[in-house]
């Protein structure tokens, strides 16, 4: 190996989360000097057009259309190793191309995003294919157990309870760290609300409202809109459509031709930004969908969220951990919208209360702590190993339980015939 790092990080195409944390990986990996050479890679991107499609498209379509659908999944494949053959194999047919692009690389650090190219990765590992030091970064407040690899030097989790979570399942502790999730290392920048406000034409005494569709636009932003405009308070809203130009314009013509008088309120509708984390520090409250990434940059700012409609699986697991840690409001019908709202900012102590939890749960250095842990650690041990049970093993334990239930039996015969 060279004075410096070769650093692989690979992600998966499946929504924009997964790219974001690698970008914000590949940006922090570019700022170290122990690191020479950064290699960010969408793993679907190396694969034939149907998985490809599979994995990328038909996730928003089931998103969009059945929710329900997908939120099932996440919950029968949230077993242990319960389908890791099966996913191996078909993953191991499809992704020929990243394989060789990973062996061409020869990087002596990587980092995955998802669970699709860490599998892959592990397999190889475990099969003496490839030599490099393993890390897996989980992109949202619960380890689902399609994260898990047999073959691993470290994972990078967002909380204390994930963290458990592995642990329990056979991991040692020192191979895991609550790094939060890697975010825009902009994220960690400091930035004055005030100069913010003044920078985008807000006001500087009334409240932002932070409505956002997600990166894809995939929302009910125009249903959101409309019931805000039954809101007392006077109130800025700013509503952010991501790429879906469509819903941008729709949103955009819904506010000027609206029928209620909402004098009180302004509105600012943009479509796909980069400047993301100025609107969320410039921000009194986010209103929309808890995804793993939107929320550690919402937490990152100290933005307090209100939670509507999450997809059901892991972002209703991304709704519990913000809850729970008093951070977040759920709206579970948004006729109740405008109320909930209306009480939070009538309540100015608990606002308080809510930002300063969000802050807590924040880590914006997430990506940099992520890479300088890798580095340090580079020499400091082996791969971990967690064995598969045998089916060999298996089979000697159900002999032994057999033998077990016929010794019992003949004893209770004998008992019976002595009588």
């Amino acid at each position: 190996m060279s004075d410096k790092y070769r650093v692989l990080i690979l992600s998966v195409s499946a929504g924009t989360g997964h790219l974001r944390a690698a970008d914000a990986l590949e940006k922090a990996a570019q700022t170290n000097p122990e690191v020479g050479e950064v290699l960010n890679v969408d793993s679907l991107g190396h694969t034939n057009k149907v998985f490809r499609r599979f994995y990328g498209k038909f996730y928003i379509d089931l998103v969009k259309s059945a929710p329900v659908l997908l939120g099932w999944f996440y919950d029968s494949q949230d077993e242990p190793w319960k389908t890791e053959k099966m996913r191996l194999m078909m993953d191991r047919m499809n992704t020929g191309s990243l394989v060789r692009k990973i062996k061409k690389f020869n990087p002596d650090i990587t980092i995955c995003t998802h669970f699709l190219p860490a599998e892959i990765l592990s397999h190889l590992m475990k099969r003496e294919k490839i030599e490099t030091h393993l890390a897996i970064t989980v992109t949202d407040y619960y380890v689902h157990a399609m994260w898990l690899s047999r073959m691993i030097h470290h994972y990078f989790v967002a909380n204390e309870e994930s963290k458990v979570q592995l642990e329990n399942i056979g991991f040692p502790s020192e191979c895991i760290t609550v790094s939060g999730i890697p975010v825009d290392p902009v994220f960690a920048e400091t930035r004055d609300r005030a100069a913010l406000r003044a920078k985008y034409g807000l006001r500087a005494e009334a409240p932002v409202l932070l409505v956002s569709a997600g990166a894809l636009g995939v929302s009910s932003a125009e249903r959101i809109v409309e019931v805000l405009c039954d809101l007392t308070e006077p109130v800025q809203v700013v509503v952010i459509c991501g790429k879906n130009e469509k819903l941008r314009q729709t949103v955009t013509d819904q506010i000027e031709n609206s029928p209620v008088e909402c004098d009180h309120l302004s509105f600012t509708v943009l479509g796909y930004t980069h400047q993301i984390h100025d609107w969320m520090k410039a921000s009194d409250l986010y209103i929309g969908k808890p995804g793993g990434l939107t929320t550690a940059e919402a937490m990152s700012c100290g933005l307090p969220m209100i939670i509507y409609q999450p997809i059901p699986g892991q972002e209703e697991r991304n709704s519990d951990y913000l809850l729970e840690n008093g951070a977040a409001v759920k709206c579970n019908q948004i006729t109740t919208m405008a109320y909930k709202v209306n009480l939070l900012l009538k309540d100015p102590e608990r606002m308080a209360k809510m930002r300063l939890r969000a802050k807590t749960l924040g880590h914006p250095a997430a990506a940099a702590d992520v890479i300088r842990k890798l580095i340090e650690d580079y020499n400091t041990g082996g791969a971990i190993t967690i064995a598969r049970d045998s089916h060999r093993a298996k089979a000697k334990a159900k002999l032994r339980q057999l033998g077990r239930k016929l010794s019992f039996a003949k004893d209770d015969a004998r008992s019976d015939f002595s009588l």
